[in-house]
């Protein structure tokens, strides 16, 4: 059996060992079950001056049930501070003295979020320095959690209140448990809001599309998706057919076998979703492989086919796809740390998951995608715990585990469930984001 540091240091010798050193101990991350309570406690809900979005949220809120509390109490198991009314760096002592005693009686696994303006939208300098600390301020809490808390930052900008509470409600819920000190911006929504009638089935009539669906990170989609009430067609490719039809069946899905960088990939799959499920509303880009060498040793097969794979045949197959896909769709693309911070080895992987952030954010503002309603967003994610990641040595798999917030590997279902919250129609403010799953990991954070 492989030795896993996490489970060593929580039982028997390892803990009293990890006691004695002072070595990290991982918390059990609290994850989503279906009918669980979005929070196992009461919500601290504070701001500035008139914090509007932090009304709201008592509202919405307390209708769910959830008890709302207007100091901290004896424990509580979130904190949502609205800064949104903040103008000048002198209006952070609000934030710190909202935060500094409710940490102290934050219940483990908690939540903390800090709601703001978007940066770019003002033009005076000292209100644009402000809205920017508080980044600053969410990212270092980040890394001061304790016992698998994670904290993240809102920007909403003026006029989007109203569209707020889905991801307020992702970010409490046990569905972020491996996302922290991320940056999430809602914005007028593209197409209309439409909020579930169960927050337990929100994609509910929905048909998606999965590519590298066969296993790991790709079958945890579809089967998140599935969990979540979508009808999914899993696509891979000819030579993955018996791992794929297992997946299919196991979700009441159908299966594509279709090498994604086949000219007609794009016509293939919405031939099936057309003709097997009336069409199709998500589609979930995951296909990928990687071809690792250092630059120097790195030749033109290994380059362009990580290249093809992972980036090209994305393009293309949009070119299909986006006109063939309901309107008021989503399309939700998976890139990795890789792209954001680089990976020694991995310039040709780094270099495709890099464009795929840019591609995101540039689908996202096309006039085609607009027009039809549909959302864009990216996933990037961090040591995630797959039969790949099992592969690497010791010393540098344990290093992947540690170097984060959290002391811990993530799971295919991290990255899932942010796909799936990506794809509710209650989430259409949210696009051209990009979130990574990856517990805050040190490199690249």
């Amino acid at each position: 059996m492989a030795f896993d540091y996490g489970k060593f240091v929580n039982s028997g010798v390892g803990k009293q060992l990890a006691n004695a050193l002072g070595l990290p101990r991982p918390t059990k991350l609290r994850r989503y079950k279906a009918g669980a309570p979005l929070l196992n406690g009461a919500v601290l809900i504070d701001g500035h001056g008139e914090a509007p979005v932090a009304a709201l949220l008592k509202e919405s809120l307390a209708a769910e049930g959830l008890q709302v509390a207007t100091s901290p109490s004896t424990s509580v198991a979130a904190v949502i501070v609205d800064m949104t009314r903040a103008q000048t760096p002198a209006d952070l002592e609000t934030l710190r003295g909202i935060l500094s005693p409710a940490l102290k009686t934050l219940a483990p696994t908690g939540r903390v979020i800090v709601v703001g303006r978007p940066v770019e939208d003002t033009d005076d300098v000292a209100e644009a320095a402000v809205r920017r600390s508080l980044e600053g301020i969410v990212r270092s809490v980040g890394k001061e959690m304790r016992h698998g808390g994670t904290a993240n930052m809102v920007y909403v900008a003026e006029g989007a209140d109203e569209s707020v509470e889905a991801s307020v409600r992702f970010l409490l819920s046990g569905r972020s448990a491996y996302v922290s000190a991320q940056v999430i911006t809602v914005r007028e929504p593209v197409g209309t809001v439409v909020e579930p009638q169960d927050w337990d089935a929100p994609l509910e009539g929905k048909v998606a599309v999965v590519t590298g669906a066969a296993r790991g990170i790709g079958a945890a989609i579809a089967e998140v998706l599935a969990r979540d009430g979508a009808v999914v067609v899993c696509v891979d490719i000819p030579a993955a057919g018996g791992p794929l039809a297992e997946v299919a069946n196991r979700i009441g899905g159908s299966a594509l076998q279709v090498d994604v960088t086949a000219d007609d990939a794009g016509e293939k799959i919405a031939e099936h979703a057309k003709s097997l499920h009336g069409g199709f509303d998500i589609v979930v880009h995951n296909a990928g492989i990687t071809r690792d060498k250092l630059l120097v040793n790195t030749d033109a097969d290994r380059w362009g086919s990580v290249l093809n794979v992972n980036l090209l045949s994305i393009l293309r197959m949009n070119e299909t796809l986006v006109p063939a896909m309901n309107d008021g769709g989503h399309i939700v693309c998976v890139s990795s740390i890789a792209g954001i911070a680089g990976n020694r080895g991995q310039v040709n992987y780094g270099a495709s998951k890099a464009g795929v952030i840019g591609m995101t954010k540039s689908l996202a503002r096309d006039p085609e995608i607009l027009a039809k309603g549909i959302t864009v967003n990216a996933v990037a994610p961090g040591f995630i715990e797959t039969e790949m990641t099992s592969k690497i040595p010791l010393a540098t798999r344990e290093v992947g585990r540690l170097t984060n917030s959290l002391s811990q590997g993530g799971l295919p279902l991290d990255v899932a469930e942010t796909i799936g919250w990506f794809s509710w129609d209650a989430n259409r403010a949210v696009t051209g984001n990009v979130v990574r799953v990856c517990g805050q990991m040190m490199l690249g954070a």
